[in-house]
């Protein structure tokens, strides 16, 4: 394409906007592919490809959830970075309620997933899926929804979704990992190591790290450990901090650069591949009665919404942490409730609980569904009341009746203002009754000086 198309293309991907408009279209194309040709959709997706003598021959599937979803999670990686050293993670006192919000808000799905379960009679092995929070599709509503809102909001959502994403993926490598391969795992680390010696001794060049990158993603996926966590960890290692006359650091810049392909390419297509489930009456009838996908759906809907709110508020009000001032307690609650938005990391959780199960699988998968649509719908409604609230105190905020460049709110408590307002009223009063002078001699046929 020619250059200014592709600038534009790239721009529009960086938009939480478009992102989570693209995950969202990849899952409805699945869902009608996998309920109107199912046994195509079954058929692509499970296409091997790949060299079998590098242990590679994987399905498409296995290529989106293992390979593409990698690059989402290079991009998490940065953004954790990032925070940890110039956002809000920085400050130990300003992380404090983001980071109790995201355990909480991962501890009591996963209760709430374990109640329901034990006392159904149910599988345990789900307890993970409803912990996660999609940061695209979540920040993708804010960004729609919350025109009005205050910054802030975004801010505590985002550092709640990396610190969420964090844990998610501490929780892949520890309990979805069975057998380990520790040569291969050795050789990874030790890749890993050289990415970060080389990155300390400013080498640049995209041709030395990305041949460096997949070597190291390879030896990760033959090791038994998820190899999205190669992802993270070369995230993780980019610096995200300003040297003096940089403009941009070397973190920002290469997450500027791979954005569009995580957002345009690998989360859509893991969607499309991993999305595509059989969903008819009885299905969904099945979501709400088997206390697996019960817990998954109550898990996404109450336990993300109890736990995030109850962990910031407990914070809040008996620590030494405080709420930011621009944000109230019914906008927490809304976030929180939009955190049950679970999605891309719920899905790939959901495949690695339940391998081997393919109809418990597809179940899950449609309560990840369900419940994360439940969520959003129910977070787009409370953040939506609270906008219109935000932008009537904004329109107040930017009257100016008296026109003199100032707001009006601002000089309200001024003397000057009130004699400055009181001739305004008084002169449009007077205009006003002239104009009514005038129509009452148009009526009575009096055409002269007045």
């Amino acid at each position: 394409m020619p250059l200014p198309e592709r600038n534009f293309i790239a721009e529009a991907l960086r938009t939480e906007t478009v992102g989570g408009v693209l995950l969202l279209a990849a899952a409805i194309a699945a869902l009608i592919w996998a309920n109107t040709l199912g046994g195509s959709y079954e058929a692509v997706r499970g296409l091997h490809i790949g060299p079998e003598s590098l242990g590679l021959d994987l399905s498409l599937q296995h290529w989106a959830a293992n390979g593409l979803l990698a690059i989402f999670f290079f991009v998490a990686g940065i953004e954790l970075k990032r925070e940890l050293v110039a956002g809000e993670l920085r400050d130990p006192k300003a992380a404090a309620l983001p980071v109790i919000a995201a355990i909480c808000g991962m501890a009591t799905p996963a209760l709430v997933y374990f109640v329901v379960n034990a006392a159904g009679g149910g599988s345990l092995r789900g307890w993970a899926v409803p912990t996660a929070t999609d940061i695209a599709f979540a920040l993708a509503v804010l960004a729609v929804i919350g025109t009005s809102l205050p910054s802030a909001l975004r801010a505590f959502l985002l550092t709640l979704a990396v610190v969420d994403d964090l844990f998610a993926i501490l929780i892949i490598a520890i309990f979805f990992t069975s057998k380990i391969n520790f040569l291969a795992l050795g050789l990874a680390v030790a890749g890993l190591a050289l990415f970060y010696l080389l990155l300390r001794k400013g080498v640049r060049g995209w041709y030395v790290y990305v041949p460096l990158g997949v070597t190291i993603w390879a030896l990760m996926e033959n090791s038994g450990v998820h190899a999205t966590i190669a992802g993270v960890a070369m995230g993780l290692m980019l610096r995200c901090h300003r040297r003096d006359g940089e403009r941009q650091s070397p973190g920002e810049h290469i997450e500027h650069l791979v954005r569009p392909l995580s957002a345009g390419l690998a989360v859509p297509l893991f969607a499309l591949f991993s999305a595509g489930v059989s969903i008819s009456g009885g299905a969904v009838h099945d979501v709400f009665t088997r206390p697996e996908t019960l817990g998954v759906v109550l898990g996404l809907i109450v336990g993300k919404a109890v736990g995030i709110f109850g962990g910031t508020w407990c914070t809040a009000r008996f620590t030494r942490a405080e709420l930011n001032p621009d944000l109230k307690w019914p906008d927490v609650f809304g976030v929180a409730a939009l955190a049950g938005i679970g999605f891309t990391v719920s899905l790939l959780i959901g495949e690695l609980a339940f391998a081997g199960d393919t109809t418990l699988t597809d179940e899950i998968k449609a309560s990840v569904l369900i419940g994360s649509l439940l969520a959003a719908v129910f977070a787009g409604i409370l953040l939506k009341i609270r906008n219109n609230k935000y932008r009537v105190l904004c329109d107040e905020e930017e009257r100016d009746d008296d026109q003199d460049g100032i707001p009006d709110v601002y000089e309200r408590d001024q003397p000057e203002y009130h004699l400055r307002m009181a001739a305004i009223h008084e002169a449009k009063a007077a205009e006003h009754r002239k104009l009514a002078e005038m129509a009452a001699h148009a009526r009575s046929g009096d055409h002269g000086p007045a």
